[in-house]
């Protein structure tokens, strides 16, 4: 069960259309995949979010070195040792970094099991999973057409990004609630570009709409403010970017900031952190969903395999993949009336496809934040 052998490889898979959102214009999501083989030859595959230059060379230099040797079974000794490495400084750093292989570790200890990791994380509590139809569209015309679209096919949750201007937030809500109608799960995600003040205002224009939530509305830091705006409306606060590590989701709930957090194996250090985090929002009663950051196969089934085994992970999971050209293992998953199932193999229960691996291969990470098509713009935290 020692891992012998560790590869990667840096890939963008592009987007079929770019799409827009409150940090820029994304081509496509660029990930790290990592393969671990044990003494024994299995071979388990990971994944995690590459769009900062910090991630591939903190997982080459820390992360792979410390997990050569390891057994795959001490996902939780590769955390801390990682963190004991000096990164307990720099927390958001570590744990893209480290995901990648503890994801892989995982993946071959369910290969040696003949287990999904479902089943090692205590059972299915579900066998599908709900996944939320994701709308990145400005104008109102096409965002109609798509949210019927999406409807059509069997979506029942909906998203949608705002933090644009008052008046486009607005009319972006109106447009998709225009579209599905009403008792459908609509939320909005600000990307924190409110002020404390705007987000009362923004909220009280909003209500009529019935949003399930409004995600991370102030700025990221801000968990006074998010916990005072709970108390100001009525309207849940849902928290993705304050939540990243097992810390922040223990500050989340002693500040009472939260109604929903948005999770996200990637940002939190792997799986394990996962179920722990998840174990501290289920203690006080708050549903979880997952953050989407352009899953390709292996965190996709990971998603899956999380949301299988978590049960207070009641609301649809975040997906960009109606938006992917293409994926990296083989069979892809398909969304079929708005869920997916959980996939039932050993492991992850996907198999790569090395060929698309390679096809897809980059030595940089490509189209993450900001804009090509307007140089002189960069995101403001609040904006307005």
């Amino acid at each position: 069960m020692r891992i012998a052998g560790i590869r990667h490889w840096l890939v963008h898979v592009p987007f079929d259309v770019p799409i827009a959102w409150g940090s820029g214009k994304r081509t496509g999501p660029t990930r790290l995949i990592v393969e671990v083989e044990t003494e024994s030859g299995v071979k388990g595959y990971g994944e995690t979010i590459c769009l900062l230059d910090f991630i591939e060379p903190v997982f080459r230099r820390v992360v792979a070195p410390l997990a050569m040797g390891r057994s795959v079974a001490d996902a939780e000794g590769l955390h801390r040792h990682v963190m004991g490495a000096g990164y307990y400084h720099h927390k958001r750093a570590a744990v893209m970094a480290a995901s990648a292989v503890e994801i892989a570790m995982w993946d071959a200890l369910g290969k040696i099991a003949g287990l999904p990791l479902h089943a090692l994380w205590g059972g299915a509590y579900r066998s599908r999973v709900e996944m939320a139809a994701y709308l990145f569209i400005k104008d109102e015309a096409g965002l109609e057409r798509t949210a019927r679209e999406f409807l059509e096919r069997g979506f029942r949750s909906f998203k949608a990004k705002i933090g644009i201007d008052e008046a486009t937030d607005i009319s972006i809500v109106r447009a998709v609630r225009r579209a599905i109608g009403p008792g459908i799960h609509l939320r909005a995600d600000v990307n924190g570009a409110w002020t404390p003040g705007t987000a009362r205002r923004q909220l009280e224009k909003l209500r009529p709409f019935d949003l399930a939530y409004i995600e991370q509305p102030l700025e990221l830091d801000d968990l006074v403010g998010h916990a005072d705006l709970r108390k100001a409306q009525p309207t849940p606060i849902a928290l993705d970017e304050s939540a990243y590590t097992l810390a922040d989701v223990g500050n989340i709930v002693r500040m009472g900031a939260a109604d929903v957090v948005l999770l996200d194996p990637h940002e939190i250090g792997g799986l394990w952190q996962v179920v722990k985090a998840a174990a501290i929002a289920e203690s006080v009663g708050i549903p979880l969903t997952l953050h989407s950051g352009g899953e390709l196969g292996f965190s996709q089934a990971a998603y899956l395999h999380l949301a299988a085994g978590i049960p207070n992970m009641t609301i649809a999971v975040d997906t960009e993949h109606d938006y992917l050209s293409d994926d990296l293992v083989e069979n892809p998953f398909t969304i079929v009336d708005g869920h997916l199932p959980v996939p039932t193999g050993p492991g992850l229960g996907v198999a790569p496809d090395l060929d698309k691996i390679a096809h897809y291969t980059v030595d940089a990470i490509r189209g993450a934040y900001l804009d090509p098509d307007n140089p002189g713009w960069y995101p403001r935290k609040p904006a307005y």
